[in-house]
């Protein structure tokens, strides 16, 4: 009787398969380990600030126009606001848990780090570029307003300055910007309104808007700031509409031309594009 109780304590022995599977189990474990705590190449990005292009930046004016055909600046109660996402700095550690955190959380995104920082290896390279881009993208923005309004650089000086900021996605503001200062409406009213509206786009000295990415995390720190439309290039309406905050009303966009008429729309009561 004891000899069979002893019998049935002793452990069972193992089969072959069992001791493969527990051989590969201990790498494999060690795999995820040191895949956990492995910086990945991504970048975390969250929601950014907002700049009013038609108000100041730092004490100073973001757009100041002059020149005969300019008509003073214009005033405006609203707001025109460009949005940016703000990420991790190149060479930054993103590892793992981080990266899985970020998909169940709409306030941040793991982005490819090429993706968020597509030239140069360094902070310093990057920011030249993004000064590089901001730059050219002012200069587009400048040429599609006066192209918009008709209007020639000897008849409309232009100015510039925003601080903090780098990239192209300010372009289609800057227009928007620009126009609302020298000419408004066309009808002696605003671009806003009086309403608090931002969005986000490139453009070309022709008035094409471009796509920028980003764009869910955008329209939060628009509705952070206090905007109730969104201007969005239109190949990201689904971007957009993804994570679309409450309340925030999203206004696709393909031109400088459209972006004004579904302004004069929303204001006019008319029929306004929406995603």
């Amino acid at each position: 009787m004891l000899s069979r109780l002893g019998s049935r304590l002793r452990p069972r022995r193992l089969s072959a398969r069992q001791r493969t599977l527990l051989v590969c189990a201990a790498p494999l474990a060690a795999l995820f380990a040191v895949a956990a705590l492995a910086p990945l190449p991504f970048a975390l990005a969250e929601p950014g600030l907002t700049a009013n292009v038609i108000g100041d930046s730092k004490d100073k004016p973001v757009i100041t126009v002059s020149g005969p055909g300019s008509q003073g600046t214009r005033a405006d109660n609203g707001k025109l606001l460009m949005t940016t996402i703000a990420a991790t700095p190149p060479g930054a550690t993103v590892r793992l848990p981080e990266v899985v955190e970020s998909w169940f959380r709409t306030d941040r995104a793991a982005m490819p780090t090429e993706a968020v920082y597509p030239v140069g290896d360094n902070l310093k390279e990057i920011e030249k570029h993004n000064k590089d881009e901001m730059r050219q993208s002012q200069n587009a923005a400048v040429k599609a307003a006066l192209r918009q309004m008709h209007k020639s650089p000897k008849d409309v000086r232009v100015s510039l300055r925003l601080a903090d900021v780098g990239g192209p996605s300010a372009g289609l503001f800057f227009s928007l910007g620009i126009i609302d200062k020298v000419v408004g409406d066309g009808r002696g009213g605003s671009l806003t309104g009086g309403k608090v509206v931002a969005g986000t786009g490139t453009i070309k000295a022709d008035g094409i808007v471009g796509p920028v990415g980003g764009v869910p995390l955008k329209t939060k720190a628009a509705k952070r700031d206090g905007a109730t439309v969104f201007l969005v290039p239109r190949a990201e309406c689904a971007d957009a509409q993804a994570e679309q905050p409450k309340g925030l009303r999203l206004v696709p966009v393909d031109t400088l031309g459209g972006a004004l008429k579904a302004l004069k729309a929303l204001n006019g009561g008319g029929r306004v594009p929406s995603c």
